[in-house]
């Protein structure tokens, strides 16, 4: 099965969800103010956020007192157009600048931050790129082991100290060594935290700190890896990490298992941050590159 034919099949729920309901507004062929409100309305409930809706439907009222969009055909085809345009060009992770490239990746629990980490691991050093991982999730024993595991499965290299280190420490460690041994690139590990904790989020910002003081220009990339299933809860997530730390860009796990797909527009439209990644399976080769076109084109198949 080809990755396009596994998208789609990843964005079934969001599909029924969504896109099913746009097209059976859009049934009856003309396209009158009781349609685009109702459009809006189901714009609004999948999660793809107010302003992103608003955007959308001023656009198409705009068309149809235009002329450009007459029915229900040309509304679908101006509907997809106008999506990947609202997403913006591909923005997939771009290595720059002096080496090591260090991605700091951050999220609360249980999104699969870890996970993430270990394919992109295994990406990079597919494509002959040196890796170092950087275990800075101190908290968990269980975090550092799993780390262990992606670094000896990709051929990583592994920065790490005991459990309840400070995650700052192993952070400046990681860099220090890539430095040494001449790296390409370094993924840091960070304990999962809930985005209401603030004694938490301030040890994250020392950790972006102590990064900085190994290496004034990175962390070159600071990666939100966040879970698509929590809906309207994960533009919440990127809006604090994003003003704790400056989130650059996002990884979105677990599309294949939510109907709340519609998340991707309102992080790009609210927040401005690319969605980089996108995770729609367990598989290796399951965490892929955002790509508008095809994210969209694969919800409307």
């Amino acid at each position: 099965m080809s990755f396009f034919d596994r998208l789609k099949e990843g964005l079934a729920k969001t599909r029924k969800g969504f896109i099913e309901k746009v097209e059976s507004v859009f049934m009856y062929g003309a396209i009158d103010e009781e349609v685009v409100n109702e459009l809006e309305e189901i714009l609004i409930t999948s999660d793809i956020g107010v302003h992103a809706a608003a955007e959308i439907v001023n656009s198409l009222k705009d068309k149809i007192k235009k002329g450009a969009v007459k029915d229900s055909a040309s509304a679908k085809e101006f509907l997809k157009k106008e999506m990947v345009s609202l997403l913006g060009s591909s923005s997939p992770v771009v290595l720059f600048g002096e080496k090591p490239f260090v991605i700091l990746t951050v999220g609360v629990n249980g999104v699969g931050k870890t996970t993430t980490i270990g394919k992109l691991a295994s990406r990079f050093r597919s494509e002959g790129h040196s890796v170092l991982l950087g275990a800075s999730d101190t908290f968990r024993a269980a975090a550092i082991e799993q780390l262990e595991i992606w670094a000896e499965r990709s051929g990583a290299s592994i920065v790490k100290h005991q459990s309840g280190s400070d995650p700052a420490a192993v952070a400046y460690d990681a860099i220090e060594s890539a430095k040494h041994k001449k790296i390409d690139i370094v993924i840091i590990d960070t304990a999962g935290r809930l985005h209401t904790k603030s004694p938490l989020m301030e040890e994250l910002k020392k950790v972006k700190r102590v990064v900085q003081k190994a290496m004034p220009h990175a962390p070159q990339e600071v990666l939100l890896v966040v879970d698509a299933t929590t809906g309207q809860n994960a533009l919440r997530q990127a809006q604090i990490f994003n003003e704790a730390v400056g989130v650059t860009g996002v990884a979105l796990t677990k599309l294949d298992g939510t109907a709340k797909g519609g998340i991707v527009f309102a992080i790009r439209k609210e927040l401005g941050i690319p969605v980089r990644l996108i995770g729609i399976g367990e598989g290796i080769d399951d965490l892929r590159d955002f790509v508008p076109e095809e994210f969209v084109e694969a919800l409307f198949s």
